[in-house]
């Protein structure tokens, strides 16, 4: 019972990871309608700077909010490169980003090598119901959920955060009420990079990064925001939860070479249901 335990626990930091890559996913295609496969890469440069910057001797705190800030701006830039043009389609923003991403191994491996890194976390041993993990999955937890919160108080409370969602709604109908739909795509796509650089600095403690630990990434991530639709925030983080505690209870009742195939099995069946309910799409009429 206690490994039970242990093993849930560890899935709910893990899958905090892939609920904070699959929430930059939902910002950014509920306001651009893009769905952005250079996420997996601002969690990867923001631990690989945050990596360096410890390594220099840089206090933590300082070292990870450089990370965090990496992920942003290398969002904003990947957001002007996909949507910056006018009438640029979201299918056509698609390939841009994965291009960026393909763009950022190259970036990765000349600044940093191909090397795993890491570095320490929160020390220690936590002791939960007769269980032992280590106490960095708790701070994975801890800090997920209040950044969840305030996203929700952001978006539901503040100007800049109502103008957001109005483009989430209908983007047109901000357009006429005088938002700048083009900014406030650039605005989420710097949220989306803050969000997964977010997750890089907290998951790379217990789970080393290398150049290419964006493909994992993406693919839980986008696993765990399918489930709502790309829309819906607490979805995704519900979703990422429930992934990250399938894919370690697999890994420890099983085996951890499937842990990837969780991910692209639950894909595939939320988008078979999803297609389900949905039904026929009716042809246009010539």
């Amino acid at each position: 019972m206690s490994d039970l335990l242990g093993y849930i626990v560890t899935g709910l930091g893990i899958g905090a990871g892939f609920a904070l890559v699959a929430s930059g996913l939902v910002a950014i295609y509920r306001v651009t309608r893009v769905v952005n496969f250079a996420q997996g890469a601002f969690a990867v440069l923001a631990a690989m700077l945050t990596a360096s910057l410890l390594g220099s001797g840089v206090p933590h705190g300082v070292a990870e909010l450089g990370g965090v800030a990496l992920g942003a701006i290398t969002g904003l830039l990947v957001g002007v490169v996909a949507i910056g043009r006018p009438g640029t389609s979201p299918g056509t923003s698609l390939i841009v980003t994965l291009g960026l991403g393909v763009l950022a191994y190259a970036i990765e491996i000349l600044i940093w090598g191909d090397q795993p890194r890491s570095y320490p976390g929160v020390p220690g041993v936590a002791e939960v119901g007769g269980a032992r993990l280590q106490a960095h999955y708790l701070l994975i937890v801890a800090v997920t959920g209040p950044v969840f919160a305030v996203m929700a108080w952001f978006f539901a409370r503040t100007d800049l955060g109502k103008a957001l969602s109005a483009c989430a709604s209908n983007r047109y109908a901000a357009q006429v009420v005088g938002i700048d739909v083009r900014r406030m795509g650039l605005l989420a796509f710097a949220i989306g990079g803050a969000l997964g650089g977010l997750a890089g600095v907290l998951t790379t403690p217990v789970q080393q990064v290398t150049f290419d630990s964006d493909v994992a990434l993406i693919v839980n991530g986008f696993a765990a925001a399918v489930l709502g639709g790309l829309t819906r925030p607490g979805v995704a983080l519900a979703g990422g939860l429930l992934l990250g505690v399938a894919q370690t209870l697999v890994a420890g009742y099983g085996g951890g070479a499937y842990q990837v195939e969780v991910a692209l099995v639950l894909m595939l069946t939320v988008m078979i249901v999803q297609a389900a309910r949905t039904g026929p799409v009716a042809e246009t009429a010539r």
